[in-house]
C-alpha cells in the first residue's frame, strides 16, 4: 500500500490487528501500573569495521543489516525490511521504533520477539538499537533482559570500544555504556494540580531528563513522560520513580472523584463530538480516561491498562496523512467513549 491511499479506517483497524501482536508491555497486573506505563533499556552498539549508518554506503549497511540478521535469527529473532504504513504507525505508537527509523530504507531491519518484548533497529542512528519493553515499574527486568541480548550479539560482532570512552556511538552523548533506561509515568494529576513543574524540577538531583511519549524529538503531552538517564546509576532512576510515583498518587488524592468524573466526562464528551482529532486533543482525552479508570471514578469502569492499548492501537503520525489520519483518529476514539462507559449526568 503506497502512502499515499487512504484505507477505511475498518480496513486499517483489521490490518493492523492481523499483522501486529500485542507487545508485551501492555500485560495486565504490572507493577504500579496506575502510574507507571512500562519500563525501557536501549542499549546503543556500533560495529567495528562500519561508519556510522548517517554517512554508510549502502552497501556497507547492507553489510552491517545482514551480520545482525544472522545474530537475530540465531537468538530467536524476526527480521522485517519493510513494514506497511499499518505496521509503522502501530510499531511507533507502541514505542517499539522510533519516529526517525524508516525500514524501508536500504540496509534496515526491524528484529523482534515473538511476545514483542524486545525490538532492535538495525542501521537506525547507530548499526544496533536494543530495546527490551516491560509492562509497569519493572526497569530491572527490562535491564537485565537488554544486557542478555546485548551480550549475544557481543559474541559474534565486535562492538566500536575504547578503553577510555567506553563504548563508541554515533552520538558522542550516548557513548560510554551506550545504555539508556527509561520509564513512562503518567503524571496527570500533578499537571491538573499546576504542581508538575516543581516535581520535575526536583529530578535534575537523580540527573534524570523528563521527555515527551515518543521520544526527544516529542512534546509531553497528555501528562505521559518518559524519563531517563544515560550516564547515571540504576538506584537513581528507581529513586526518581518513587519519587513521582508518590507525588502523583498524593496529588489524585487531592481531587474529588466526582470532580475527575465531570472532567473526565467533559473531555469525551468533546472527542465523541469531533470529526477530526489531532494527535495532542486525542491524547489529553484519554489521559483523563486512564486517570478516571485508574482511580474507579464514578461510572467509568474498565482498566487504565486498555487505555494504554488504546494509545498504542491508535495512529500517531498518521498511515497516509494528517488530514486522514485525524479523521481515523476521530472515528477510532468516538468508537471506544460512545456509550461503552460514559457516565451519565447527575441532573
Amino acid at each position: 500500500m503506497m502512502r499515499d491511499q487512504e484505507p477505511s479506517s475498518e480496513a486499517w483497524k483489521k490490518m493492523v490487528l492481523r499483522s501486529m501482536p500485542k507487545p508485551a508491555w501492555l500485560a495486565s497486573g504490572a507493577p504500579e501500573e496506575d502510574v507507571v506505563v512500562s519500563s525501557r533499556c536501549r542499549m546503543a552498539r556500533c560495529i567495528k569495521g562500519h561508519l556510522y549508518p548517517s554517512v554508510a554506503p549502502d552497501d556497507d549497511l547492507i553489510e552491517v543489516q545482514k551480520a545482525a540478521e544472522a545474530v537475530g535469527v540465531k537468538i530467536g529473532l524476526t527480521a522485517k525490511q519493510s513494514l506497511s504504513p499499518a505496521e509503522h504507525d502501530y510499531l511507533l505508537s507502541s514505542r517499539m521504533i522510533s519516529p526517525e527509523f524508516n525500514c524501508d530504507d536500504p540496509g534496515r531491519s526491524l528484529l523482534t520477539h515473538e511476545q514483542r518484548k524486545i525490538s532492535i533497529m538495525v542501521n537506525e542512528e547507530d548499526h544496533l538499537r536494543i530495546q527490551v519493553l516491560a509492562p509497569g515499574y519493572a526497569i530491572d527486568d527490562a535491564e537485565r533482559e537488554a544486557d542478555e541480548t546485548t551480550t549475544a550479539f557481543g559474541e559474534d560482532l565486535e562492538f566500536l570500544h575504547n578503553e577510555a570512552l567506553g563504548f563508541l556511538t554515533a552520538s558522542p552523548y550516548n557513548a560510554g555504556p551506550g545504555k539508556r533506561r527509561s520509564v513512562l509515568v503518567h503524571l496527570i494529576a500533578l499537571a491538573h494540580q499546576r504542581k508538575l513543574n516543581g516535581v520535575l524540577a526536583a529530578l535534575g538531583a537523580y540527573n534524570i531528563t523528563a521527555r515527551g511519549l515518543f521520544g526527544e524529538s516529542s512534546k509531553a503531552v497528555g501528562a505521559f513522560f518518559q524519563i531517563s538517564t544515560i550516564r547515571g546509576r540504576a538506584d537513581e532512576i528507581k529513586g526518581a520513580c518513587e519519587y513521582l510515583i508518590a507525588q502523583e498518587r498524593k496529588a489524585r488524592e487531592e481531587v474529588h472523584p466526582a470532580e475527575l468524573s465531570q472532567r473526565t466526562l467533559q473531555a469525551a464528551r468533546f472527542a465523541i463530538e469531533q470529526h477530526k482529532l489531532s494527535l495532542a486533543d486525542a491524547l489529553r482525552v484519554l489521559s483523563w480516561v486512564r486517570w478516571a479508570r485508574a482511580v474507579r471514578a464514578p461510572g467509568w469502569k474498565g482498566s487504565s491498562r486498555e487505555v494504554d492499548a488504546w494509545i498504542a492501537q491508535m495512529e500517531v503520525y498518521g498511515t497516509v496523512n494528517q488530514d486522514a489520519a485525524a479523521r481515523h483518529r476521530a472515528e477510532f476514539v468516538r468508537a471506544r467513549l460512545e456509550g461503552r462507559d460514559i457516565p451519565q449526568d447527575d441532573a
